[in-house]
């Protein structure tokens, strides 16, 4: 979950040069294309948890960044088969003038929302199910969309809205209005656990950021991605400081157990990783440095093979 942007915290919202929105690489036999839905600045004093002002600053300026960061919202289509898989949606219309770019980059990228077949959500945040919908109308018609069961008990809830903290309740809200028209629609397919959910495609299990975040591995012919969702946020900080958290995470302490699992079996087994809100396209590896870790991005190729 991100904020929009911030009295103090401000960007241009157009500009007389644009940015390409759309990386194309290959994992196997999968075509894949990151997808941006656009970036918004964020007051990392603010949302960082466990954690200074002041370290927060100088590891900042160890990685040639200054405040506020701007965080990128990301999500991924997979070519698998016959079908089109979207890893997350972006924010649609929830978040302001610097985001919800995400149709407009699909279609610069070759596809239209009708042809979608399926949508993994990793949880249901609403930068991440914001772009399900565009007013009434449900943007990716035709597409099943995959979410833990636990999720949907948490966040379409009345218990839980009632239960939740009144600067809380609009989250709630807006993930009823952009999932539980699909829900009713018959497209809402829940899962559990961890499941081989389309071929070549698992479920991974990840609580703590919420109650049924969920990692997506795709494998394929001996090559591995694995989506992360907001497993992590801020890369600059959380590498090099693996048990600072976020506000949003419902369960901080869990949240900061799942990361330290994630990033040491990522940087021992080496496989591909993509990320949310890391910098576009937020694929890359990790590496362990003593008790931290270093972000390595891909290396950029023009033919879809960066290493």
């Amino acid at each position: 979950m991100w904020a929009g942007p911030s009295a103090t915290a401000q960007i241009p919202v157009a500009s007389a040069w644009q940015q390409p929105g759309y990386y194309r690489l290959k994992i196997g036999s999968v075509n894949v294309t990151a997808l941006s839905d656009g970036t918004v600045p964020q007051p990392l004093h603010e949302l960082l948890t466990n954690t200074t002002p002041a370290e927060v600053d100088r590891l900042l300026k160890r990685a040639h960044m200054s405040y506020p960061v701007e965080a990128s919202v990301n999500a991924y289509l997979l070519e698998v088969g016959n079908r089109l898989v979207l890893v997350d949606t972006g924010t649609g219309d929830l978040l302001g003038p610097t985001l919800g770019h995400l149709p407009a980059t699909l279609q610069a990228a070759g596809y239209r929302a009708e042809q979608i077949t399926d949508i993994l959500i990793t949880h249901i945040h609403t930068d991440h199910t914001g772009g399900l919908m565009a007013g009434s109308q449900r943007v990716f018609p035709n597409a099943t969309v995959h979410v833990s069961q636990a999720e949907l008990d948490f966040w379409l809830s009345e218990a839980s809205l009632k239960a939740a903290a009144a600067e809380n309740k609009k989250y709630f809200l807006e993930a009823r209005s952009k999932v539980s028209p699909y829900v009713a629609a018959g497209k809402v397919q829940p899962f559990t656990g961890n499941v081989e959910l389309l071929p070549g495609i698992r479920t991974i299990a990840s609580p703590g950021h919420t109650p049924g975040h969920t990692f997506y591995a795709l494998e394929s012919q001996g090559q591995k991605l694995v989506f992360w969702g907001d497993m992590m946020h801020v890369a600059a900080v959380q590498f090099p400081k693996p048990g600072v958290t976020i506000v949003y995470d419902v369960n901080a302490k869990a949240a900061a157990a799942t990361r330290a699992r994630a990033y040491a079996e990522a940087a021992k087994e080496g496989y591909w990783v993509a990320v949310d809100h890391i910098s576009f396209p937020g694929i890359g590896h990790v590496r362990a440095t003593g008790n931290a870790y270093d972000w390595v991005p891909m290396n950029y190729s023009t033919y879809f093979t960066g290493q």
